[in-house]
């Protein structure tokens, strides 16, 4: 067995990568190693998205928690960000999500918070693996009135559209705002909340069947969003993914506003009030050149960590930062939360709308984006992380970085949950860095098969 967690939990295709079994023994160690301190019996938060595997490892993870004498808390379908604003809320001990945020139906996965709502460390994640894979022995298997139980938490999705709507002190009355769930975890909250804020709503994609969580639609196809704005007339429109810890909006126009583009907009807002810490915002190593652009000429830091919210995150608290997030839609607002929170980033890209009186294709301006083109390598899994050690990659990746070295730049990473690596290339000429980034993607499958 190979590590088990990821940049974002434990995923894999339900029933077969990750299973009951599966879901049982982390449902043990995790709670084991993020409870072991307590001299109470602790309680943990559970809640998934929509797909049609969360019922099987809901129960088996469930099953797990309590044989170690922890009670669980069921929450049922609430977005990820629920879990992260509510283990604080209701003071309880950890949460788990069971998602698989923006992967096909067949895939699920198991993401753990600790008791201040933040996703695990790196060093947690291992103990837990260890436990898991050579140490079971340490867990505890309490007998009679020690083994824990299970209760629901009735209103936490109440309780969480609470804490959305104080999250603003505007009202969107005036604002016609579309919205595509994914058929995913925001397909209650994220309509309710508008609704309650005053916006006026046309929505697609919010009928959850256990089968057509993100099946094209949500932040990962923004086809539908786009063309569903304008035939409406909406000002503006926000897709979420599965698990509703990304956004992503188009304008009145349908022209995409991405994770970057939310950045700068927002940045640029909370620099004038007074409220951007440090006047910094925290990217990836991903976000556009433009964003960085930006930046100098607003007098704002951009700093780039490493791809994934948790790292972004990691940068955030280690500088005392409260903005951050990825082009991909993962926004972190950390004066209100502590993970990605696709519904409260709509709602602070609207409040800035209705504040500046703007268009949202006005305040896009703000940034102009690089050309920049992604080319995936699907490669043998085992070996994805191998790519440097070949020295035909090694010399191919140099010969490409220092042709664009001088106005623009090349990115080589991969994936944390797929079997994938990312061939980024930005600069100028868009057609020619296509034809490059999929010569080397090629050069990269050929050798790592």
């Amino acid at each position: 067995m190979g590590r088990l967690f990821g940049t974002d939990g434990v995923r894999g295709v339900a029933n077969t990568e990750l299973t009951g079994e599966l879901a049982y023994q982390l449902g043990r160690a995790g709670a084991y190693v993020l409870t072991k301190e307590k001299r109470y019996a602790p309680r943990i938060l559970v809640a998934m998205d929509t797909r049609i595997s969360g019922d099987m490892l809901e129960s088996a993870l469930v099953a797990g928690i309590c044989s170690v004498g922890a009670h669980a808390v069921i929450a049922g379908v609430i977005p990820t960000p629920a879990v992260a604003y509510l283990v604080r809320h209701y003071r309880l001990d950890a949460g788990v999500m069971i998602s698989a945020s923006h992967n096909p139906v067949e895939y699920n996965g198991i993401k753990f918070f600790n008791d201040e709502g933040y996703k695990l460390s790196d060093e947690l994640e291992q103990e837990i693996e260890d436990i898991l894979l050579s140490r079971m022995e340490v867990l505890p298997c309490p007998t009679g009135s020690g083994i824990g139980t299970k209760g629901y938490a009735e209103d936490a999705l109440d309780d969480y559209i609470a804490f959305l709507r104080n999250s603003t002190g505007e009202r969107f009355q005036g604002i016609k705002v579309a919205l595509d769930c994914a058929n995913g975890a925001a397909y209650k909250a994220a309509p309710i909340t508008m609704l309650d804020l005053g916006a006026q709503l046309c929505i697609i994609h919010n009928e959850p069947d256990g089968t057509n969580i993100n099946e094209k639609c949500g932040s990962t196809h923004m086809e539908d969003l786009a063309a569903f704005v304008k035939e409406n007339g909406a000002d503006i429109g926000f897709a979420f993914d599965g698990d509703a810890d990304r956004c992503l909006a188009v304008d009145e126009n349908g022209t995409l506003i991405d994770g970057d583009k939310i950045l700068a907009i927002c940045g640029c807002a909370m620099k004038a009030k007074g409220e951007l810490k440090k006047n910094t915002v925290v990217g990836t190593v991903m976000s556009n050149l433009g964003l960085t652009v930006m930046g100098r000429e607003n007098d704002i830091s951009v700093l780039q960590a490493n791809v994934g919210d948790r790292y972004v995150l990691e940068c955030m608290l280690a500088e005392d930062y409260n903005l951050g997030g990825e082009q991909s839609g993962h926004i972190i607002f950390l004066d209100y939360n502590t993970t990605g929170d696709g519904i409260l980033t709509a709602i602070q890209l609207l409040s800035v709308m209705k504040c500046s009186g703007k268009k949202a294709s006005e305040l896009a301006k703000i940034m102009e984006v690089m050309p920049q083109v992604l080319v995936n390598a699907r490669v043998n899994n085992d070996r994805k992380n191998d790519y440097m050690e070949v020295p035909e990659i090694k010399a191919a990746i140099e010969e490409m970085q220092e042709k664009y070295s001088s106005d623009g730049r090349v990115l080589i990473r991969t994936s944390g949950t797929e079997p994938l690596v990312r061939v980024m290339i930005e600069g100028k000429d868009k057609l020619a860095m296509e034809k490059e980034a999929k010569k080397l993607a090629c050069f990269i499958e050929d050798k790592l098969q």
